[in-house]
């Protein structure tokens, strides 16, 4: 019996990509510097919690922003290196932005031009980690 974690705004994010091997290998990369693994994969698709990607269809790839959180300011480095390395492209240097005081984050389009973020917003108390539900 599957366990799944949900947050607690979005339900999940679906993204169509072009280059299915090339996306599995860059969101497998940069999530694991967040300590996310891949929680279903099949030769058609692979999904990370609230997270499901799958090959474009003849409409092409989904072109959206998306953002990580990051436990810290490390790891948002870790995961611009780790992007970098897995094919993606640069598109904003981990540092602060001016959103709000904390926000540190950085942005790499991945191999079809999503706009990926990872973001830390400083200190903050959580309480809950996630929705956590049982199927079956």
């Amino acid at each position: 019996m599957p366990t799944y974690h949900r947050g607690r705004l979005v339900d999940h994010v679906h993204l169509r990509v072009s280059d299915l091997g090339a996306s599995k290998r860059f969101y497998r990369d940069v999530l694991a510097t967040l300590g996310r693994e891949p929680t279903i994969e099949t030769d058609d698709a692979i999904g990370f919690d609230e997270l499901w990607i799958d090959a474009a269809d003849s409409a092409g790839p989904s072109h959206v922003h998306l953002a990580f959180q990051a436990a810290d300011r490390d790891a948002v480095k870790r995961f611009y290196e780790a992007g970098l390395a897995a094919g993606g492209r640069d598109n904003g240097k981990p540092g602060e932005r001016d959103y709000h005081p904390g926000y540190y984050a950085c942005f790499l389009l991945d191999p079809d031009g999503h706009n990926i973020e990872a973001v830390h917003h400083g200190p903050f108390t959580r309480n809950v980690e996630s929705v956590e539900f049982k199927v079956g």
